[in-house]
């Protein structure tokens, strides 16, 4: 497993990043895009990747996925599941839900990104949203991407800021 915190942008620090997923980014545009939001976020992000498990059946590299996926998440996170069966959100809806979070005490975020094969179903279960990124399949590095625009949509949302034009 790779963990990596990144350094993001100042302000105040009242919510804690972390994106659990599988593969391992490489350079490239879907990785320089991931790599500039995170730094334009003002929360600390913490990115944890695991390797793609290797066993011969979709099933068993799910569930392998699945496992190391969940010791990645600390106890006590909001959840976020990103699979394709999740509800599309508008990007003003996905920052209420944020503060929602945020508000209630609950302020690290954790959102957990499957491999080729997808989530193991104890994820999704046990997600506090499950969440898609429309109805399209996206490859998994430029999933990465859109979460951390989306986070930092939410957090110009959620500050008044003008990137969030409606």
């Amino acid at each position: 497993m790779l963990e990596r915190a990144e350094t993001s942008g100042e302000g105040d620090v009242d919510m804690r990043i972390l994106i659990a997923a599988v593969g391992r980014a490489r350079s490239g545009g879907a990785h320089d895009l991931y790599e500039t939001y995170t730094g334009r976020l003002p929360w600390p992000t913490t990115l944890r990747e695991i390797a793609a498990a290797k066993a011969r059946s979709a099933k068993e590299r799910i569930r392998r996925e699945g496992e190391a996926l969940v010791k990645t998440i600390p106890s006590g996170s909001v959840r976020v599941a990103l699979d394709e069966s999740g509800q599309n959100l508008s990007s003003n809806t996905f920052a209420k839900r944020i503060a929602s979070w945020r508000d209630s005490g609950r302020p690290d975020l954790a959102f957990v990104l499957g491999g080729a094969d997808g989530l193991a179903e104890e994820i999704i279960r046990s997600a506090d949203l499950v969440l898609a990124l429309g109805t399209m399949t996206w490859p998994h590095l430029l999933a990465r991407a859109m979460v951390m625009e989306q986070l930092y949509r939410a957090s110009a949302i959620l500050s008044g800021h003008p990137y969030h034009r409606e």
